[in-house]
């Protein structure tokens, strides 16, 4: 079975356009993420608080962001979306956050496949109120977990794509180096020929 972090391309018109691993569906108040080791999706935490997640969310594939994980997309669409689904989207804009003392950037796309957001090629062209909501949302999700999360105002797109080939350019520069992706496929390997 491909890894999905790893054995995926993060397609050929980068960075304005990219694929996206979902690991969780729109709606959803259960944080589902990548288990870096299998390519599975674990069960990370219910939320504390009453919200839900705005956006289907996940990462683009072969990304290595400032926090050693995957770099995070939130894709607006009409659905829903399975975790481990390969979503096309195209960034309109970067949302960054403060979170536990750590820059977290956000890439915000829309799904390139839905009529109803396809359209849009900058975050500025959505109605203000979603984006309100994808704030807002980031602001108050670990509040009753008694963390306080920083949430900066949503930049364009064209501020989304240096943060994109940083991150790629870092995973790239991180598998050369080996570190743990390398061990991890060494160790798939192993186990798919001792079957």
């Amino acid at each position: 079975m491909p890894h999905p972090w790893h054995d995926l391309t993060p397609g050929e018109h980068l960075p304005k356009e990219f694929y996206t691993i979902v690991e969780i569906p729109l709606g959803s108040s259960v944080k589902y993420e990548l288990d870096k080791e299998s390519g599975l999706i674990k069960v990370d935490r219910l939320l504390y608080s009453a919200v839900y997640y705005p956006a289907n969310y996940g990462f683009i594939p072969q990304t290595l962001a400032e926090d050693d994980d995957p770099l995070d997309v939130l894709v607006l669409s009409q659905e829903a979306v399975v975790p481990l689904t390969v979503m096309p989207a195209r960034a309109i804009g970067l949302m960054t956050m403060i979170d536990s003392g750590k820059k977290d950037h956000k890439i915000i796309a829309i799904a390139t496949g839905d009529p109803e957001f396809n359209a849009y090629y900058e975050s500025s062209q959505l109605p203000p109120h979603r984006l309100l909501v994808l704030r807002r949302f980031f602001q108050d999700y670990k509040q009753l977990e008694g963390k306080t999360v920083e949430v900066d105002d949503i930049a364009p797109a064209k501020m989304a794509y240096p943060v994109i080939e940083d991150a790629l350019q870092r995973y790239s520069h991180q598998r050369q180096r080996g570190f743990k992706i390398r061990q991890f496929s060494e160790r798939r390997t192993h186990e798919t020929s001792q079957r």
